[in-house]
């Protein structure tokens, strides 16, 4: 029998652990999911991941989150943003997406980054009520738990309209998420040693010629391919086939600062944790979900190797490269490298992409208020805290997006549709009141 290893045994962070369930309401006294609903629930927004740009993968997940409640099911929106924007670009698409208008991404990073201050005009939002009274969940996968948490730090700082609070994200539900960067980028092709200049003829090279040729025919092409580059002016319309192959010699956008590839870096990810971004606000229910397809190398090695019954697969392949990266080759030298001594085997463990410290939440644990859930929890969830669940032998898909209809994943939906119930009755007389 194969032991939880130690990164997955109960810790908490930025406060004791729990010893007593005398301050948190019975789940007996809790509004269970088949009970009788006077209010419609509160949607859930789906938020996708790294080249992430549809729903038809996500199969029939919402009969497992609604079997519970037939009669009043939850609705689920899924939100279109740069499948590979930068996560700033990413939140406000998100955020206008939602409540409707022109995308501001704001006078100042977009002068910066040298595209335009506006970019899509979307005439209807999905949900133009939004607010604290009319709060959202949200689920995101790899990324698109990152771009959430990036939108929320937008909130909070006054980027968007002044009525725009950070309440009004009432929950968060972050699968596989590189809250802190991840490994694979570097062997995808980003460069250690000068991010987030990209190695030519590399993977992740590759993928930036493909986006620019997406977006120079993006006017007859599927919503499937859609990069949301309108606030870069990449399309025919645009540009000249020269100005084309410029780019496809060397990206302005690829090998920027403002694309998903530098985001995951372990650089952009201690950047943003400098900034404050991703504190926890006091009125917000966190969670995290969080897999590995990787043992242990060695008893004496921290290093990570797929498990032998994965069948060889791109996944196993990047499993091997995170399980064994050398962290101290990372130039500037991030806060975790310098404390090398002291980093245990959740560095190395890890779903095919993100490494599992990363997929645990922003900050360490010592730096933010965390409880690692181990086995089945009784306790109504609390605002302000990221409670972390861990789930071996999974590889960075599946869960969610790709739908194979396996136990796990209705399990999963199942088991989020507590969650989600458990939340809005903990809430409930908050906001009646």
């Amino acid at each position: 029998m194969w032991a939880l290893p130690n990164f997955v045994l109960a810790r908490s962070g930025g406060m004791p652990p729990s010893t007593s369930d005398a301050s948190s309401p019975s789940p007996n006294a809790l509004r269970s999911p088949g009970s009788d609903h006077a209010h419609s629930p509160h949607p859930l927004v789906i938020v996708q991941g790294f080249l992430g740009n549809g729903s038809w993968l996500w199969g029939s997940f919402e009969r497992y989150l609604n079997e519970d409640r037939p009669k009043n099911p939850r609705r689920t929106i899924f939100v279109s943003v740069g499948p590979v924007s930068s996560l700033h670009d990413r939140a406000c698409e998100l955020y206008y997406a939602l409540v409707g208008g022109t995308v501001d991404y704001g006078e100042a990073h977009s002068a910066a980054h040298g595209h335009a201050r506006f970019g899509r005009h979307i005439p209807q939002g999905q949900y133009p009520q939004w607010s604290e009274e009319h709060p959202l969940h949200f689920l995101g996968h790899s990324i698109g738990g990152a771009t959430v948490v990036k939108m929320q730090w937008l909130i909070r700082n006054g980027h968007f309209d002044r009525q725009a609070r950070p309440g009004m994200v009432l929950s968060l539900n972050a699968i596989a998420a590189p809250f802190r960067g991840t490994p694979v980028v570097y062997a995808l092709g980003e460069r250690v040693d000068a991010a987030p200049a990209v190695r030519p003829f590399s993977v992740g090279a590759l993928i930036g010629k493909f986006v620019h040729v997406a977006s120079f025919f993006a006017p007859f092409l599927p919503d499937i391919l859609d990069m949301h580059g309108d606030c870069r002016s990449l399309t025919y319309r645009d540009i000249s086939v020269f100005t084309l192959m410029r780019q496809l010699w060397r990206s302005d956008w690829a090998e920027s600062r403002d694309a998903t590839p530098f985001d995951v870096t372990l650089q952009a990810a201690e950047e943003r944790e400098a900034e404050g971004e991703g504190r926890v606000e006091p009125g917000v229910f966190y969670q995290s979900h969080v897999g590995w397809m990787t043992n242990r190398r060695t008893l004496s090695s921290p290093h990570h190797t797929p498990r032998s019954y994965f069948p060889f697969s791109a996944s196993t392949y990047s499993a091997r490269l995170v399980g064994s990266f050398d962290y101290s080759t990372v130039k500037p030298a991030p806060r975790i490298c310098v404390a090398r001594a002291k980093m245990g085997e959740e560095y190395w463990a890890n779903d095919g992409i993100v490494p599992v410290v990363s997929q645990w939440h922003p900050f360490a644990c010592s730096e933010t208020t965390c409880e690692h859930v181990t086995g089945v929890r009784n306790r109504s969830p609390r605002p302000g805290v990221w409670y972390v669940h861990s789930t071996q032998d999974t590889h960075h898909t599946s869960l969610v997006p790709l739908w194979t209809g396996t136990h796990r994943q209705q399990e999963f939906w199942r088991s989020l549709s507590r969650w989600l119930a458990q939340v809005e009755a903990a809430t409930a007389p908050t906001r009646a009141g």
